[in-house]
């Protein structure tokens, strides 16, 4: 019991990597993913709109594991600028992060009647606070779902991490089973960690909506 207690609390010390790489993931998904998804709507140039289409469908087509690398690796080569396995995995963790976020927000925003928008054209309302006071908080209240799936794929995306050496509760664990030659253990102390966080970001989720869904009733 003893040594169990002694392992998930060795393996826990990679939880705060864990959930730096989840919120800063996700916080850059969200701020890069909503710009791009008002951009393509607001159609102000078919090149613009054509650029946004290509950049989402490439981040999108090619795998994470690949961006990840391409940052880590790459950019000290060609900027000049070493960056952390941290620092690389929030920002490549948050640009593939923003692909999905804008086609989510871009259905959200497709499901609106455009009438509101029309409306909101006719009343002279600026767009920032017709996007920030009327769209947006509709938008968001329809997506939540599809928002908490995606931080929960973003959650389980950032063991990826431990493939740069960064360490997170993926890499702690085998750290650990490599001291110990015993990987079954550390391994599922490891999934324990990721299923309570999943469970807890369900749970948040389902609180928001269902607090949602008493204002609207």
């Amino acid at each position: 019991m003893e040594k169990l207690f002694s392992n998930f609390l060795c393996i826990g010390a990679g939880l705060t990597v864990t959930l730096q790489l989840m919120v800063g993931g996700f916080l850059i998904g969200a701020t890069v993913g909503s710009l791009l998804a008002i951009l393509r709507y607001s159609n102000i140039s078919k090149i613009c709109t054509f650029l946004i289409d290509r950049i989402v469908s490439i981040i999108r087509g090619t795998p994470l594991i690949l961006q990840l690398s391409l940052i880590y690796f790459s950019v000290p080569g060609i900027f000049g600028v070493r960056l952390s396995a941290v620092a690389a995995g929030v920002i490549a963790f948050g640009i593939n992060s923003s692909a999905y976020v804008s086609e989510i927000l871009r259905s959200g925003i497709e499901s609106l009647p455009k009438g509101q928008f029309e409306a909101a054209k006719t009343l002279g309302i600026p767009k920032f606070r017709m996007w920030k006071d009327i769209i947006m908080p509709q938008v968001i209240a329809n997506i939540l779902p599809a928002v908490v799936n995606e931080i929960i794929a973003l959650l389980k995306e950032t063991a990826l991490i431990a493939t740069i050496g960064g360490m997170d509760i993926m890499r702690s664990s085998q750290t650990l089973a490599a001291q110990q030659y015993e990987y079954f253990m550390p391994l599922c102390i490891a999934g324990v960690y990721y299923y309570f966080m999943v469970a807890s970001v369900e749970f948040i989720g389902k609180k928001i909506e269902s607090r949602q869904l008493h204002v609207k009733g």
